[in-house]
């Protein structure tokens, strides 16, 4: 099986989905998110900076876990059309 290339979109949601995991860290460390998530503090890095477009689904559900953030929420990113600031609040 051969993997499309993303394109524009696929980008902007990862920035999208970046930027509302690094938002939702606040003022903790990526040291700390990223070992309680199990994951490596460069991974985190390049999720929140959009580097990793299409990060794995259970690195970004561990994330989430850690960071109190419900997966629907994430999932809302998804659907956004413009790459506005992301909102994760009720």
């Amino acid at each position: 099986m051969v993997r499309q290339p993303l394109g524009p979109e696929d980008h902007a949601r990862g920035a999208r989905l970046g930027e509302a995991l690094r938002l939702a860290r606040g003022d903790r460390s990526m040291v700390e998110v990223a070992a309680r998530a199990g994951v490596s503090v460069e991974t985190l890095r390049k999720i929140e900076h959009g580097r990793v477009p299409t990060p794995a689904f259970f690195t970004v559900v561990a994330l989430a876990n850690v960071l109190d953030v419900p997966l629907d929420r994430l999932g809302q990113l998804y659907a956004l059309e413009s790459a506005g600031e992301p909102r994760l609040t009720a």
